[in-house]
């Protein structure tokens, strides 16, 4: 799907995106040059349950004696300009002009929020997603030094519970997100879990971010 190069293409705003979550779907591009879009509604979906998910010993001890600034929705700017970057851990992205235009436009309507991890000045770690009554779904993350997509990760999971969310939505599932809890549901599943948690709400910043 693309806005700019099809005549005939659905007008892509943020409103159409948050319908999408709403009925399970979202948006990806082949890659971070490609001007299109397309939609995505895998028969198995990644999910992290949120009363079952795992924090190893080694990353609870990170999170005791790590030297960074965990802070949430400062920079989405700098945030997805991590995730859309090629790096040691990935070759290439799928984060295209596209997403940034939308996904930005829903963090400034306070749909998307982030998680970052800083050390002074630098970003060095993080993620963002959306968030729709009370779930929330991935989109990406990235690190810039050890450990610090995992820190990130282990502050969204305690801010989520805290919030009282009921759904996290990984999309897919990786070997890293399986350090963490995640597996693969079918699809009715994952509607029928996506459903029940949209009939509530939740609150992203319940907590203190340093209280974590």
């Amino acid at each position: 799907m693309s806005r700019k190069t099809d005549p005939f293409a659905i007008e892509l705003t943020p409103e159409l995106i948050v319908r999408a979550y709403q009925a399970g779907i979202f948006p990806m591009a082949e890659d971070a040059d490609s001007p299109d879009l397309f939609w995505v509604s895998p028969q198995k979906r990644g999910i992290i349950p949120l009363d079952d998910f795992h924090i190893s010993r080694t990353l609870r001890k990170t999170l005791r004696s790590h030297p960074y600034e965990v802070k949430v929705d400062t920079d989405f700017a700098a945030t997805i300009e991590g995730c859309a970057t090629a790096g040691v851990d990935r070759e290439s992205t799928w984060i295209n002009p596209e997403i940034r235009r939308l996904y930005g436009a829903l963090f400034e309507r306070r749909f998307v929020h982030t998680v970052e991890v800083w050390d002074g000045p630098d970003l060095v770690g993080g993620l963002y997603g959306v968030s729709l009554g009370a779930a929330f779904f991935g989109e990406s993350m990235f690190h810039r030094k050890t450990d610090c997509s995992k820190i990130a990760m282990a502050h969204l999971l305690h801010r989520l519970v805290a919030g009282g969310y009921r759904l996290l939505d990984t999309q897919f599932v990786t070997d890293h997100l399986r350090t963490f809890g995640g597996i693969e549901i079918p699809r009715e599943d994952y509607e029928a879990r996506l459903a029940e948690a949209l009939k509530h709400s939740a609150d992203f910043r319940a907590i203190d971010t340093q209280s974590i």
